[in-house]
Parts: C-alpha cells; structure tokens; sequence
C-alpha cells in the first residue's frame, strides 16, 4: 500500500496537468475500473455477468452518485456486486483525492502543494487554508452520520427482516443516502415505497439526504457555531435558501398531488409523502411515492428542484442553491436599479456573478443537448420523462419515471456522460478539455449593446 501511495504522490508531482483535468480523469479511471468488476460474473447474482456498457453505466451512476440504474440493483447483483456498488458511491461521494489524502496521512505521508490546489478544486473552495484538516472532519463527518443512521435503520428493518440481512440493509441504505445516491436494494424498483408513511425511515433518510446536500464546510461551521456565535454568508445563503426551498417544493407537491399519488395516504402519509418528495430532488434519487405516477405538472415542478441541487462541496450535484441566490439576487438588484448585489449586507464580488451565470448557461445547454439526441434516438418515450430522466442525470439525483432501464444504447451513453458532467461541474468539464487559462494583456474599448 505504501508503494501505491508513492507512486500516486511522484504521478502527481510529475503531472502538468490542471487540477481540473487530473479531477475529470481519476473519477474517469475509477468508472471504468468499477465497470470492469461489475461486468464479471461473480457480481451478478446469476453468476452471468453483465454487459460492458451497462456495468459501466451502473459504476458511472454509482460513482457519481447518482441512483439511475438499467437492472435492478436489490435482484440482479450479487452482494459482491452490491459492495462494489457501496464502495463506488462512497468513493464518488466525498471524492476520490479525499480517500487518497486520507490513507496518504494514516501513513503519514507529507500533503504537497500541488496535492493540496487539487484538493481546493475537489472541495470547491476559495483557497487552501485549512484543506488538509477539513479533509479530517469530511471523513469524520461521514463516518459518523453514516453510522448512526446505519443503526437506526437496522433497528427498523430488524422487524421485518433477519437482524443480519437487516444491519447489511442499514449500513448500504445509510452510505446511499448520505451520499445522495439513491441506489436501493428492495427490489423491483421500489425504492422505499413501502416505507411511505414510516416516520423513522422517512425522518432518517432525509436528515441523511440533507446533511449529505448542505456540504462539508456547512457541517463544519455548524458544529463550531457554540464556539465563534457566527456563520458564514455562504453557510447562511446555503441553509435558507435549502429550507425555503423543502418547504416550498413540499407544499407545491401536497397540492398538486393531493387528489392523485397522495390521495390513497393517510394525513401522516400525506404530509411525509409531500417532504420526502421535495427533499429527494436535492440530488438523492430515493422516492416514496410513483414517480411515474406523478402529473406532468409535478414531474416539471421536481424537474427544476433537480435542476438547482443543493449545496457546493457537497455529495450533490445540479447548479448547487449558491448559483440560484446569486442570480436571484442580481435580478432583484436590477429590478430596484441598484449597482451592487448585495446578500445577507454582503456585496457580492463581480466574478462570482459571472460564475454563477456561466454555471447556468452550461447546464441549460447540457440539458438541451442531451435531451435532444435521447428523443431522437427514443421517440416512443415521453418527452417529459425524457427530461426527467436527463435533468436527473445531471443533478446526480437518480430519481426516475421508470424509462432509464428501457432506454437505447445511445441513450445511456448520454445519460452517462451527463451523469459525469453534473457530478463534476460543467465549469470544471469545461477548464479540463479546454487546457490552461490565459491571462487577459489588454481590454477591449467598452461597446453599447440594447437589453431586453
């Protein structure tokens, strides 16, 4: 082991690549390595194997922790599949250079510079200060919540199932969901439909969906509130803008599917059914309730929750709640005729409004391309669900209308790269195909151009 983690670190020093690129191409390395395995046969429970193409669609789902799957993930693997699958979410959940630092410090090996500005691209944060340790607290974090939300589902499932089966259940269903992967092993594509109206396992798998959404340095800075009495804008811009959008998108549902998906449920049924539906969209892929079953006005509504995510340096995936405060901010701003855009008494600097806006525009445009070529290639299905499905993907949410299994090749090949771009950023995508950047020698003359 000590070997692997030299030759990772002399790789890496030796490496003129970006941060970017090098990111792109280890959770590209880690997918087809994932979909290697998975196509053997000792993964399948028939002990067939499976194809090349779908195992590396289940390891792309899996590592970017996503839950769209084309077999079913509780029948078809074997439990060495499925730990195959546990491990891909894991991995691609807190980020394989974050699994790489950590054994590199139970070794004690030294966290070099260049190691450390890739860390900073992985986390999604502003500068380097402080990296290594918040790479402690991700792995302690996850452990812990992963644990404790293991236990308790076992106690749960102990009622209705062997207490081994049922302890194996609670530590897959624990890393799926606080991972916001999605990947279930009840069978049949149920997801956790039998559990709609269960208040333990709807009450733990969306604090698990939500403590995985909210990111890492959140957590931290929650956990060290008793001691600084402050939070940080983009700690408080994270949690409002997540809160008001459950309860917003859990009222929407409520009504819309009030007389339709809901109606068979009691009011507890009902008002759980409602919350857990507007959670999952956050990029968990788990459900209570048809998704299929639906309105199209419901499915179109849980279309942008997917489309938003949660929040950066996250397990979670779309253009992240931080991106829709800031564009949400800066048409307010121009509403009022005001110069600055200013949240929480905060003037917002003009290169993250940029970013916030290119973020945007490259997920629409992911999101048109994709679903285009798909309704081509599959014109029997709806194009709603042919959205769906797509603007799933890209959130890395995983929950789905029930098509992904019957999609063509060309299809999945799509969803897959779509998977992979949302887990990664489009801007990160983007800065790794498209090389070094170049710094800017002059400016151009300002030109009038008419808005609107």
């Amino acid at each position: 082991m000590k070997e692997v983690i030299r030759l990772f670190g002399d790789l890496l020093k030796l490496s003129r690549w970006s941060p970017p690129r090098f990111l792109v191409t280890g959770f590209a390395l880690i997918i087809l390595l994932g979909g290697l395995l998975l196509s053997l046969p000792f993964a399948t429970s028939e002990g067939t194997g499976l194809r090349y193409l779908d195992a590396v669609f289940t390891a792309t789902s899996a590592t970017c922790v996503t839950g769209l799957v084309v077999v079913d993930t509780g029948r078809f693997y074997s439990v060495q599949g499925q730990i195959i699958i546990m491990l891909l979410i894991q991995v691609g959940g807190i980020g394989f250079m974050t699994m790489a630092t950590l054994i590199a410090l139970v070794l004690k090996k030294r966290i070099s510079l260049r190691e450390r500005i890739i860390l900073q691209e992985a986390m999604n944060q502003h500068d380097m200060e402080g990296i290594v340790r918040l790479i402690r607290r991700v792995f302690l974090y996850s452990v812990t919540i992963e644990a404790a939300a293991a236990v308790l589902f076992t106690l749960r499932w102990a009622a209705d199932m062997p207490l081994g089966k049922a302890a194996y259940f609670g530590v897959f269903h624990a890393i799926s969901f606080f991972n916001n992967a999605g990947f279930d092993l009840f069978g049949e594509y149920r997801s956790l439909t039998p559990y709609v109206d269960d208040p333990l396992v709807n009450i733990v798998s969306m604090a698990l969906i939500i403590l995985g959404g909210i990111g890492f340095v959140v957590m931290a800075e929650l956990l060290d509130y008793r001691k600084k009495r402050r939070l940080s804008l983009h700690t408080k811009v994270v949690l409002s803008v997540t809160a008001t959008l459950i309860v917003l998108g859990a009222a929407v549902i409520f009504i819309l599917e009030y007389t339709n998906t809901l109606a068979p449920l009691t009011w507890r049924g009902k008002i759980l059914a409602s919350l857990f539906q507007s959670v999952t969209p956050r990029t968990a892929g788990a459900n209570t309730v048809d998704i299929g079953a639906l309105r199209q006005a419901t499915q179109f509504f849980i279309i942008l929750l997917m489309f938003i995510g949660a929040g950066p340096g996250s397990t979670a995936g779309g253009i992240k709640v931080t991106t829709l405060a800031t564009l949400v901010a800066g048409v307010h701003t121009m509403i009022r005729g005001k110069e600055d855009i200013v949240i929480y008494e905060h003037r917002l600097a003009k290169d993250r409004i940029l970013k916030a806006l290119t973020i945007t525009m490259l997920a629409i445009g992911v999101v048109i391309i994709v679903t285009m070529i798909v309704s081509t290639t599959d014109q029997d299905k709806p194009f709603i669900r042919i959205l769906f499905e797509t603007v799933s993907a890209f959130g890395t949410v995983g929950i789905s209308t029930g098509i992904t299994p019957h999609l063509s090749d060309i299809a999945r090949i799509m969803l897959a790269l779509t998977m992979f771009t949302g887990r990664l950023g489009p801007l990160t995508l983007a800065y790794a195909l498209g090389g070094q950047t170049e710094k800017q020698l002059f400016r151009h003359p300002e030109g009038k151009l008419i808005i609107g």
